[in-house]
């Protein structure tokens, strides 16, 4: 072999050597550099479980595994027990109506149609309170008896005139007849004419009075004629019944059995009768609202502290505007069956000026506020789901619920701060 033949030979295993120690160099500084020491060390902590850990923060981490769906779900564990012991209200979310309104205060006052002052109409002394304070009084029903001199005077005078009658009447009929027929003279027929015209115009004046005091002439008539059967001699003119003129109950009670009434000074009235089945809700609107409010509208009456809760109508609008006030006097007309309203109570007067269909609706107090996000509890096997909410129009009691929850759900109505509570400290636990 030449020299130079030898030389190339050794320069060829040199620099394969070389080639091979950079090699091995290069797969060192990979194996060993921090970077990759970092990688390695973050997936063994990433792989691994503390077997120590809390359930709730091994749930919480395996919520984080799973996802972000997973990890939005907030649940609260709470059993039917507890959920009574607090006091936490559930009902299902609902659709219906959503009523923008304006809310003025209100007094509840009588129906004026429906009051009635049961006066005692005559001079006399009560014998008979047959009504007593809150006691039910039927239309037409007697409610006092009075002993009157001035009613026996009227009764008697209508007796004296109906009898008086009957008998001119007669003796007219008979002169007609003898003047047709050319018996008697034409001066008697007109004189029996002259006096039966007479009688009928005391009997017609007799009557009036009678009806005047509220009194039947076929009854008083009536009434003579059996007593004068029964008892010869005995009679009832002084007596005189009192009537009411509507049905409703006894709010006021004036005067009692012996009392004078009738004369100047005495009482003037027995009772005050009102029916309570419907009732008034009397509303002062400054002049700035009176645009908005027509006759018509639905008016919602309301009591925050007792729940009270009746619908009405607005059935008048005071064209006056009162200067001192400037407001005017706005009246809606309440159903009141149930007698749950009481005249002189104040009450809440919502004037609903618009309306509008909503597909789910709940009550203010259901949406919390978490995060920033506004929330409702909806009832699951265990306890609750904080679930999230996309809410729309509102009102000072419902708000719409625009996605996150459907009508039918069942859900937490009052008393949700509570468990805005439970998940704020269920989460805290977690943390820690």
């Amino acid at each position: 072999m030449t020299p130079a033949k030898r030389f190339d030979k050794r320069l060829f295993a040199a620099l394969a050597i070389l080639a091979a120690a950079a090699a091995l160099g290069s797969a060192a500084l990979r194996h060993f550099s921090p970077a990759a020491d970092m990688r390695r060390s973050i997936a063994a902590i990433s792989t691994q479980q503390d077997p120590a850990a809390p359930a709730a923060a091994r749930q919480t981490a395996a919520l984080s595994q799973a996802g972000p769906a997973a990890s939005a779900v907030r649940t609260i564990a709470m059993g039917a027990e507890q959920i009574s012991a607090q006091e936490i209200e559930l009902a299902p979310a609902g659709s219906g109506s959503l009523a923008h309104t304006l809310t003025v205060p209100g007094t509840i006052t009588f129906d004026q149609g429906r009051l009635a002052r049961v006066p005692g109409r005559v001079v006399g002394t009560v014998t008979e309170m047959r009504k007593r304070l809150g006691d039910n009084v039927a239309p037409g029903e007697i409610v006092a008896v009075l002993d009157s001199r001035e009613v026996a005077d009227a009764k008697s005078e209508y007796l004296t005139a109906s009898v008086a009658y009957d008998l001119k009447k007669t003796l007219y009929e008979r002169a007609q007849i003898l003047w047709a027929k050319r018996i008697s003279a034409e001066q008697q027929y007109l004189q029996a004419r002259e006096t039966f015209l007479e009688a009928e115009l005391r009997l017609d004046l007799a009557r009036q009075k009678l009806s005047a005091l509220n009194l039947d002439p076929a009854e008083v008539a009536k009434a003579a004629k059996e007593e004068s059967a029964a008892k010869p001699g005995a009679s009832s003119l002084r007596r005189y019944e009192i009537r009411s003129l509507i049905g409703g109950r006894v709010i006021e009670r004036k005067v009692d059995v012996g009392s004078l009434v009738g004369n100047q000074g005495d009482p003037p009235e027995l009772y005050t009768i009102a029916d309570l089945s419907v009732v008034w809700a009397e509303m002062a609107l400054p002049t700035a609202d009176l645009e908005f409010v027509e006759e018509g509208q639905r008016v919602i009456v309301s009591q925050g502290e007792s729940g009270k809760r009746s619908e009405g109508r607005i059935i008048f609008i005071s064209p006056l505007v009162d200067p001192n006030t400037r407001s005017a006097r706005v009246i809606a007309e309440i159903e009141n069956g149930g007698m749950i309203w009481r005249p002189g109570a104040v009450a809440a007067a919502s004037i609903v000026l618009t309306e509008s269909r909503a597909t789910t609706l709940v009550p203010r107090d259901a949406v919390q506020t978490i995060g920033g996000e506004p929330m409702v509890f909806v009832r699951t096997a265990s306890g609750f789901e904080a679930r999230t909410v996309a809410t729309g129009r509102s009102n000072e009691r419902l708000v719409e619920i625009l996605s996150g929850l459907s009508a039918g759900e069942v859900i937490a109505v009052k008393n949700t701060f509570l468990l805005k509570a439970e998940l704020g400290k269920n989460e805290a636990q977690e943390t820690d």
